[in-house]
């Protein structure tokens, strides 16, 4: 499902997370070539990203009873 983002934190291993309007977070790392997403690595660049859209994938394991409980 589409969510925004609302804001930014890093986890326990520093890397870069998302948090979402839903509640849930993601992952938003900068690992080349696998994810090029160079904004996150500065302020400037993350704050361009609030309101922005991205999928939840917690929310679409939610929505069709796929997820790991």
């Amino acid at each position: 499902m589409r969510r925004r983002i609302v804001g930014f934190h890093r986890d326990e291993d520093g890397h870069w997370v998302a948090d979402l309007d839903c509640g849930h977070a993601r992952h938003v790392r900068h690992h080349p070539p696998m994810a090029e997403r160079p904004w996150v690595l500065t302020e400037d660049g993350r704050e361009a990203k609030i309101g922005a859209v991205v999928d939840c994938i917690t929310c679409d394991d939610d929505a069709t009873g796929a997820g790991g409980d």
